[in-house]
């Protein structure tokens, strides 16, 4: 089975700049480590897409097209199709005052948030500050190495595989994901989550809406609906014994 537009799989991938080889990306972790890009808090293991849904760059999914498990692919994006050219009007000079109303002390390769959008501190001289609001690979040419791991098949494992994109955190078990598909209709239940404060609850219904997306928009499914259960917590024993 060849992959096509709209199946869900699963790859390992390594970008790296083409120019230097440096590596800014991978799904592998004994990679990273040697890249000096590990994270903890990161999983690395294989992604799951859509292909043609836009979840890695466009020039990815096209070039995969065709490939089967299994299959390696060297694929090479030009930077007019991967984060595209440097536009110098991205950089900008920020008030030192600025950033001392927000108690912040910037420095050369620091990167702050602006209106959604981050910087990278160029130079601090005198009072002001120059910025670099571009993409970090803004004008590079990219090289990727991808696997093609699984071509998921089964309506149940390509449902686990968007929540495990789009809404998975470290301590979820997808493995206790109650998820039915019947006439049409997709009810998935998950952990409760009460847990979390309100940002984490507004990415969680942000997660949840780009999940139902790529349900409707590639399977046969026209509604999704997300089952919260919230259960009454029986009193701590130690709580009990100061109670008598």
């Amino acid at each position: 089975m060849a992959i096509a537009n709209g199946d869900f799989v699963r790859l390992n991938f390594t970008g790296k700049v083409k120019e230097t080889e440096d590596v800014f990306d991978t799904t592998y972790e004994e990679i990273a480590k040697e890249a000096d890009i590990f994270f903890d808090e990161k999983t690395y293991e294989p992604i799951p897409i859509v292909v043609g849904g836009n979840h890695l760059l466009p020039a990815i999914e096209e070039a995969i097209v065709g490939l089967k498990a299994g299959e390696t692919k060297n694929i090479e994006v030009d930077s007019e199709n991967a984060f595209g050219p440097r536009n110098p009007d991205m950089i900008q000079l920020i008030p030192m005052k600025e950033f001392k109303k927000q108690g912040m002390t910037p420095y050369p390769g620091m990167k702050i948030q602006s209106e959604g959008t981050t910087g990278k501190i160029l130079t601090v001289s005198g009072g002001r500050v120059r910025v670099d609001f571009n993409h970090e690979l803004a004008g590079k040419d990219l090289v990727y190495d991808v696997e093609v791991v699984e071509i998921i098949e089964d309506d149940i494992e390509k449902v686990k595989s968007m929540i495990k994109l789009h809404y998975s955190y470290p301590d979820m078990d997808l493995d206790n994901a109650e998820i039915e598909i019947e006439d049409k209709i997709c009810n998935i239940k998950l952990e409760e989550i009460a847990k979390f404060d309100q940002k984490s609850y507004m990415d969680v219904t942000f997660a949840r809406f780009r999940i139902a997306k790529d349900i409707w928009d590639n399977m046969d499914i026209e509604k999704v609906n997300f089952v919260d259960e919230f259960e009454k917590k029986a009193p701590e024993a130690d709580e009990e014994a100061e109670e008598e």
